[in-house]
């Protein structure tokens, strides 16, 4: 054997041990227990449309991301000035674009020019103008900077709805971005659909805010700088819910974004669970600042826009740890720790696609997609036997070496195999000998010119080369622009497809070269069975 056929021989037995090593997993339901402290454990995992489950797309609304960090932005310089003693009269968001800040004189205004400048560099600076005997100062955020902040809020819900799905034990999810403001969720296999729509969709905005106790709710008029929410309680013996409405300071002073840590713990004296919260090291500032500023005052707790508890600021609290009190049951309390360990959503999202499939779906579709794919190869088999004799047997050999490449393929990189998935594979089936027909009539037209067999395998490959190559890169476009675009089927036959062709070409283009140029070495053959 030559050492060109050697190393080509070489190459595709080592990636037919690869394959047999990655898809033990998937083929063998018991490992022995050495097997995945040394090898691949994980095994292709099935896509939602073969084992059921649950659909998700949803919508982050971005703007709601953007409003918040100028809210944000706004407390930290009303803490700022005040540190700097520098007097003002208001601090607000204004609109959904910009901060603004009412100051007592000119000389103020101008310190607080040259903080902005330094603090915010990447907002602009509307210059001060006067209005109705005081100093204006607007700091605007540019379309740019919002489009960068809406974009690291899609992200940020993308990590943080992951968070939530690990934390409440689903095995195999798909979790990925789609469009702008789309996140997609797929569920496979789940079996409490409804609580993990709950779960995962909760918005869980944790917002600390000051009571307005100067207006009472039931003013016929409100200050623009105030909103009524409602304040929720469960008697714990009869079960009534009652409803206080309470007027609240629309500026958040801290958000859930500050937290580090969110456990359930049962109070001694109630028996009642409770959420313990701890802040990073900038919300524990921000806290001892704020309980400092306002002892004697109601800070009200408030989660999704419900109010959980406004209890009475007694004394300056330090060290970052609060107390999320309510009429929880465990499982509420359960669930509410965990979106606020995973991390609060930087924005609402709303459920905009919602769809349930069940296992005994999936159980069929796998069923008539293995017969599919069965029926396909055997009539395939049976036909380049037929029509191309003992080069149809190589070319059948090139197919299995194909499907079983492209299968330890999925399951080295962890992929999900769809039914779509399976139709690519199918396709691709097709794909791998229809190479193997180029090849071959290339071969027999180079034979009736009266070329040795040796002479005519060479020709028939180098010729056929450049037409395979052309036809499989623009599958391979075509693919891409599939995953790029489409929505979770779609992506599943696109990872098939892609996957496919580029382990076609290697299988059409040395794994069956590889057979002939064997043979013709090893044996004096005058004529090819093709």
């Amino acid at each position: 054997m030559s050492k060109g056929l050697s190393w080509r021989a070489g190459l595709i037995l080592a990636f037919v041990l690869f394959s047999a090593i990655f898809l033990t997993p998937t083929l063998m339901p018991q490992l022995p227990s050495w097997w995945p402290s040394l090898l691949p454990k994980d095994k292709i995992h099935l896509g939602l449309d073969l084992q059921g489950g649950t659909h998700l797309v949803m919508e982050v609304e971005t703007q709601r991301a953007v409003e918040g960090s100028l809210d944000l932005i706004a407390t930290d310089l009303e803490d700022s000035l005040t540190s700097q003693n520098i007097h003002y009269k208001r601090i607000a968001r204004i609109g959904g674009d910009r901060v603004g800040l009412t100051l007592y004189d000119r000389a103020s205004a101008d310190e607080v020019q040259k903080l902005l400048k330094k603090k915010y560099p990447d907002l602009e600076l509307i210059p001060p103008y006067d209005e109705g005997g005081y100093i204006n100062i607007q700091l605007r955020m540019d379309e740019k900077e919002m489009q960068s902040r809406k974009d690291r809020a899609v992200s940020q819900a993308l990590e943080t709805i992951r968070n939530r799905i690990d934390q409440f034990g689903v095995s195999e999810p798909v979790i990925q971005r789609e469009g702008i403001n789309d996140i997609v969720v797929q569920l496979p296999g789940i079996k409490d659909p409804k609580r993990a729509i709950e779960l995962i969709g909760k918005t869980a905005r944790l917002e600390f805010k000051l009571v307005d106790e100067n207006v009472s709710p039931s003013a016929a008029t409100i200050p623009d700088d105030d909103e009524i929410l409602t304040e929720k309680r469960t008697d714990p013996t009869t079960g009534a819910v009652s409803e206080t409405p309470l007027v609240l300071k629309k500026k958040t002073l801290i958000t859930g974004d500050l937290l580090t840590d969110a456990q359930v713990r049962i109070d001694s004296q109630y028996n009642q669970p409770y959420v313990a919260i701890e802040f990073n090291s900038t919300g524990s500032r921000l806290f001892d600042q704020i309980t400092a500023a306002n002892v004697g005052k109601r800070f009200a707790i408030v989660l999704d826009n419900t109010i959980y508890s406004a209890p009475v600021i007694r004394e300056r609290i330090s060290g970052g740890s609060a107390q999320i009190s309510g009429s929880f049951t465990e499982k509420e309390a359960s669930d509410l720790a965990i979106v606020l360990r995973a991390g609060s959503l930087p924005a609402p999202v709303k459920i905009i696609q919602n769809e349930t499939v069940g296992p005994s779906l999936g159980q069929d579709s796998i069923h008539k997609g293995l017969m599919a794919g069965l029926v396909g190869v055997i009539l395939v088999v049976v036909f380049m036997g037929i029509y191309y004799k003992m080069s149809g047997i190589v070319a059948n050999f090139g197919m299995v070496l194909n499907v079983v490449y492209l299968m330890g393929a999925l399951a080295a990189l962890g992929a999900t195999l769809t039914l779509p998935g399976i139709a690519a594979i199918v396709l691709l089936i097709g794909m791998s000998v229809d190479s193997n027909v180029l090849i071959f009539e290339r071969i027999r037209e180079e034979m009736r010119l009266g070329k040795t067999p040796k002479a005519a395998v060479d020709a028939g490959y180098d010729k056929a080369f450049l037409t395979i190559m052309d036809a499989h890169v623009t599958t391979l476009i075509t693919a891409a622009v599939l995953f790029q675009f489409g929505t979770g089927p779609v992506k599943g036959f696109a990872v098939s497809l892609s996957l496919g062709v580029i382990i076609n070409l290697f299988t059409s283009l040395m794994g069956t070269r590889v057979v002939f140029d064997f043979v013709l070495s090893r044996f004096n053959v005058k004529r090819l069975s093709i």
